[in-house]
């Protein structure tokens, strides 16, 4: 079923997305990938604040190419999720309600995103031209050195995403490859 979602993500609506629930996502979301979340980690180990109130926000995983000119942001296609699982689970923690990217998450992840309500959503990899037509701007808000891993707020407009693993831990990576399986033994 399609839906419509806006960024940052409430609870109630996180609870109510199901595994392979197609999505567009319209608001504000930030990206960060693996250098980002290891200086957000060490800040909260030193006791430090986030540069970003990760209560009921979206964090693409995700480092953009330069723009083209006239353009907010060049390709912004999904990283692979896991690089980040170490991370997330003191994210969630946190309150962060979504995540995008692409790829498995590990048991850990899983187990959290269910213990605080929240869904992991997935882009089309290889789609980072496609994608990018729904950043309508682009604007980096922290650890500027670290280049296309800084981190960055997006306004997004009608984003396509997937629910893969819903509030409840439905994995859509799992339920679809059953799926898949019994449809198979049924042609035999």
């Amino acid at each position: 079923m399609d839906k419509h979602v806006t960024a940052p993500i409430d609870k109630e609506t996180a609870r109510s997305l199901k595994a392979g629930d197609y999505v567009y996502i319209s608001g504000t979301i930030y990206t960060a990938r693996d250098a980002a979340h290891k200086r957000m980690d060490e800040t909260l180990r030193c006791g430090g604040a986030l540069p970003v109130d990760i209560k009921g926000q979206m964090i693409y995983y995700m480092g953009p190419s330069p723009a083209r000119e006239g353009r907010p942001i060049g390709s912004a296609g999904p990283t692979t999720a896991s690089r980040m699982d170490k991370y997330t689970p003191r994210l969630l923690e946190l309150g962060m309600g979504a995540m995008i990217g692409k790829g498995k998450r590990s048991p850990g992840v899983i187990d959290a995103i269910v213990r605080n309500g929240a869904v992991y959503f997935a882009a089309v990899g290889g789609a980072g031209a496609l994608l990018s037509k729904c950043i309508t701007s682009s604007e980096v808000i922290a650890y500027d050195d670290l280049g296309t891993e800084a981190i960055r707020r997006l306004t997004v407009e009608d984003f396509p995403a997937i629910v893969v693993i819903d509030s409840e831990g439905n994995n859509l990576y799992e339920t679809a490859v059953r799926e898949y399986m019994d449809t198979e033994g049924d042609m035999a």
